[in-house]
């Protein structure tokens, strides 16, 4: 358990889960909760999640919420320029784990498009998520060891683009140090307009990484930077 709290800015909320489990049933109640909210002011409701491996145990305790589940729209705050059969695919990280039982009749609004080039199938994306109806509702976003989120990668090629807040895109080409490295990533243009945002991290590592990015408020080297303020609620686990 840590032992401190970053500093956050004054009205950000703060959560501290005992296990990795905990945390994954918390979240999905209040991620279940804000989309329920919205399907009553609304009507329906826009959930934008990340991918990874941590995700997995939330999708799935978010899979049992009882929700309206036909009105609600799903898409990917980042993407692995692979298809949805690849295991490396968000895509599919969703339909093994969220996609099933009710939740099935969500609609699901991907980034992965096939093409010549990344840059091409980013182009693709960006013009099939007009369809998405922003702004986002529910954002959950993640964090690597290094300060990403969604797939904003300090020194990648085109991450100014890709922070500049007043971007017409919805989608970009991005570079990953590692493989598979070509990803697809929703721009801070979209992201930062969420209705409700949720960070949600896991181990001591990563707590000294969002401690750092807190004091530090350097986006090109750590752009979860961008995202560290009202209204992003943290959920942490040791």
């Amino acid at each position: 358990m840590a032992i401190f709290e970053p500093k956050l800015m004054e009205g950000m909320a703060w959560k501290t889960w005992n296990s990795p489990a905990e945390q994954a049933k918390g979240l999905a109640d209040a991620v279940a909760d804000a989309l329920r909210e919205a399907l009553i002011e609304r009507g329906r409701a826009l959930l934008v999640v990340s991918g990874g491996r941590s995700p997995a145990a939330f999708l799935e305790a978010l899979s049992g919420a009882l929700l309206d589940w036909s009105n609600v729209a799903v898409s990917l705050a980042d993407e692995r320029w692979v298809p949805e059969s690849h295991p490396d695919s968000n895509a599919g990280l969703l339909r093994r784990h969220l996609f099933k039982g009710a939740a099935a009749k969500a609609r699901f609004i991907g980034l992965y498009q096939p093409a010549a080039s990344l840059e091409e199938a980013a182009d693709k994306a960006d013009q099939f998520l007009g369809e998405l109806a922003l702004p986002i509702d529910v954002l959950v976003l993640g964090m690597g060891d290094d300060g990403h989120t969604a797939s904003l990668f300090p020194s990648s090629p085109g991450l100014v683009e890709a922070l500049d807040p007043s971007s017409p895109r919805r989608c970009l080409p991005m570079w990953a140090p590692a493989v598979p490295h070509q990803r697809l990533t929703l721009t801070r243009a979209v992201l930062q307009n969420a209705r409700v945002q949720l960070l949600a991290i896991q181990g001591e590592a990563k707590l000294a990484t969002l401690s750092q990015a807190l004091s530090d408020n350097d986006e090109l080297r750590m752009p979860v930077s961008a995202f560290l303020r009202l209204p992003l609620s943290i959920h942490w686990c040791p």
